[in-house]
């Protein structure tokens, strides 16, 4: 028989007959009512549970993980406010319920069966997955496994902090709230897991107000692996900067008076706390996962004699609050309640189409505050002499710091964050005197983590902010490249658009980097960014270029909700000269802060009709190089530049190409999985009378030292394959 049929005829039986667990007596602060709200937020969260199941087997209902056994954590949502932004596990059902019981016009029961039936009217996905969430609960839907939302809760107990300094226009915490986390005891041993703990540690070591309650849901085993038992107070009971709370979520006094006191610590103190709720889990991990295949029979019956719905009915009676009988009643009415809601849940519509599945990819514009930029005063103050030395051509990382100084200036909500950012100005000094420019909250040095800083950003998004943060290089990003596919890209679409965080994540890479780092700090592969839904990759060649593209980025994400990734070519940072020493050839001046390429402008260098060289970043910097020699051998040429990689704009380039007999496409990634794939079967496509060629980088890791830009295209090679092209070889 299905476990959760068994769970639940021995709840009507052993209630029936007043067989009820033994435990120890009510205390505490619960009253009657609220105990009793508690409990019937369990009954409904397990009648859901067995409903959804119902549903799966009638083909009605779709993949689900359920909350049976974790009853309790109603108590927990019972101790902090509806306001409290609260990053759920997946098994928070009765959270989530206990939660609309303290925001009127709630109905749990309907929209919770809505997500099982993938209905166009689930309110909080539209039909796209089975998540919890609600904006009216302040509830960001999760689809974590795997504790990836941590580092972002963190980002947004920092917030809350740093929005009493720089309140933004569009903050969505009161400053008094504080941020929940939680997750499973098995989750807690992620690597992602374990770096949110350190951040918030580290954090709070240094005094930085950072008020966040992780709680783990320990239930002593992840799908068929045992936590070892004391494994979870073990490692969190001691560790500095964490206060640490325990408590018994099979029994609901004991954790709400522990939520409460724990909610009410890093409220007042506003410091990060680890509330470990004992829990256990009925029915196996998910879906139709059987326990009884990889545990013994005697372990999962233990398991299920330990009902906290059996707990709660002899707490209820022993408190005077509800009789069996009547906790009786309530589990069979709830159960019937929902059987019918269902019946109605189920044949309402569903999505159908990939233009109905994708249309929240792209999240809803929002409307802000007007901006006239900053005062001639504010710039003086802010810029000092380099004022006077916006008249003469420039490199780009200046040409980038000077943007990032006008944009800052502008909008206060920006704030900027990574490692060396600040006190340093970065690895290569393009956010130097920022910090002594805007203050250490605005230009905030982070630990050396790649999912803590994308984390903070990703929270402090979602609480308004306008984070620019900065990876180093971008090899770096894999180490966290999950917080932008599974966490950042994703929520606006399975929120439907009610949840977002923008930003532009500035990342130093690509390669030509003469004589420093080999592959970690020379690397040339973006595929791992084309193929995030919604994301927006941004690649400058020079630096006015880079300045217009980076105001409109932040304008993108400001305006828009968008999230971007400006990718900088750090050989191009200090590039001053195109074909000889001190011809200061590729410096260019600094564009009116007014300025900006749209996304999806294209830079077209030129009007010949032989040949298109199309490519980005350095090689559009090599293309030009190639340049003379291509027209000394008589060839009409044009140049043009991509700048945005992702989505690429077909349509600009259709027309920057239009006429052209021949186009070659630079890539300078590598040639399996480039950029130039996309771009051969865009011409393909849409110039079907071009001949057509590529040259990539080699399917390589780039190397250190004299053999640093070997595997990559350079300027005789692209003269030579142009001509090659075009029968002049």
């Amino acid at each position: 028989m299905d476990r959760s049929a068994i769970v639940h005829e021995n709840f009507l039986r052993r209630v029936a007959v007043g067989d009820l667990p033994a435990g120890r007596a009510p205390a505490g602060p619960l009253d009657k009512d609220l105990a009793l709200s508690i409990y019937r937020s369990g009954c409904l969260s397990r009648a859901l549970d067995r409903q959804s199941r119902a549903m799966q087997a009638a083909g009605q209902g779709f993949y689900t993980i359920g909350s049976s056994g974790h009853e309790g954590l109603a108590a927990v949502a019972a101790a902090l406010r509806p306001s409290d932004i609260a990053f759920l596990h997946y098994r928070d059902a009765a959270f989530q319920i206990q939660r609309a019981e303290q925001v009127p016009g709630q109905d749990m029961t309907w929209d919770m069966l809505l997500s099982f039936a993938s209905s166009t009217e689930d309110p909080i996905s539209g039909g796209r997955h089975k998540v919890l969430g609600s904006r009216p609960l302040m509830i960001p839907p999760q689809t974590s496994t795997i504790a990836s939302h941590l580092p972002k809760a963190v980002g947004a107990a920092y917030s809350i902090g740093a929005a009493r300094r720089h309140r933004p226009e569009h903050a969505i915490l009161p400053e008094d709230a504080i941020a929940y986390c939680s997750f499973g005891d098995a989750s807690a041993n992620h690597s992602t897991a374990q770096g949110a703990f350190n951040a918030a540690q580290w954090t709070a070591y240094q005094g930085i107000p950072l008020p966040l309650l992780f709680c783990c849901e320990d239930n002593g085993i992840g799908i068929s692996t045992r936590t070892p038992k004391g494994w979870i107070e073990a490692t969190f009971r001691n560790r500095p900067g964490l206060a640490y709370f325990a408590c018994d979520g099979l029994d609901i006094y004991d954790t709400y008076a522990t939520a409460l006191a724990a909610a009410d610590f890093v409220r007042r103190r506003r410091k990060p706390a680890f509330l470990h709720v004992r829990t256990i889990r009925l029915y196996g991990h998910a879906g139709a996962d059987m326990p009884t295949t990889y545990l013994p029979k005697a372990e999962v019956e233990a398991e299920e004699a330990q009902d906290p719905l059996l707990h709660s009915v002899r707490l209820l009676s022993q408190a005077g609050a509800l009789t069996p009988p009547q906790a009786l009643q309530i589990y069979t009415d709830t159960a019937d309640h929902v059987a019918q809601t269902a019946a109605r849940a189920v044949t309402r519509p569903r999505l159908k189409t990939a233009a109905e599945v994708m249309a929240a990819i792209v999240p809803p514009p929002r409307s802000c505050r007007p901006t006239n930029g900053p005062s001639p005063q504010a710039r003086q103050q802010a810029f000092g002499p380099d004022l006077k030395a916006m008249d003469e051509p420039q490199f780009m990382s200046r040409l980038i710091n000077w943007a990032l100084t006008d944009l800052m200036l502008t909008h206060p909500e920006i704030v900027l964050m990574g490692e060396d950012v600040g006190r340093k100005g970065g690895v290569y000094g393009v956010t130097q005197k920022l910090q002594a420019r805007f203050g250490a909250d605005r230009m905030i040095d982070t630990l050396l983590d790649e999912q803590s800083i994308l984390g903070l950003a990703i929270g402090m998004a979602q609480n308004g902010f306008v984070p620019l943060p900065e990876i180093q290089f971008l090899a770096y990003l894999h180490n966290a490249e999950d917080q932008l596919r599974g966490e950042a890209a994703t929520l606006p679409f399975f929120s439907n658009g009610q949840f977002t965080n923008p930003m532009v994540l500035r990342i130093a890479g690509l390669g030509y980097q003469k004589g420093f780092g080999g592959h970690f700090h020379n690397d040339n592969s973006v595929a791992v960014l084309r193929d995030i839904p919604g994301l927006i990759l941004a690649v400058p060649s020079n630096g006015a270029d880079a300045a217009m593209m980076l105001r409109e980025s932040v304008r993108l994400a400001r305006e828009e909700q968008r999230v971007v990734v400006f990718l900088e070519p750090i050989a191009l940072y200090p590039m001053r000269d195109l074909h000889a020493e001190k011809d200061g050839g590729w410096l260019r001046l600094y564009p009116d802060p007014s300025q900006t390429i749209p996304l999806g402008q294209v830079g077209i260098h030129g009007t010949g009709t032989d040949l298109a060289i199309v490519t980005f970043g350095n090689g559009t910097y090599l293309s030009h190089q190639a340049l003379s020699r291509i027209t000394e051998a008589g060839v009409d040429a044009r140049i043009i530049d991509t700048r945005w990689l992702s989505p690429l704009p077909k349509a600009a380039l259709t027309e920057a190409v239009a006429g052209c007999r021949h186009i070659l496409i630079v890539d300078e990634t590598r040639h399996s999985g480039g950029v130039a794939e996309a771009l051969m079967a865009h011409f393909h496509e849409t110039a079907p009378g071009a001949k057509l060629a590529r040259l990539t980088a080699e399917d390589s890791f780039i190397a250190t030292g004299p053999a640093y830009a070997a595997t990559m295209p350079s300027a005789p090679g692209i003269a030579e394959t142009a001509l090659a092209l075009v029968g002049k070889g």
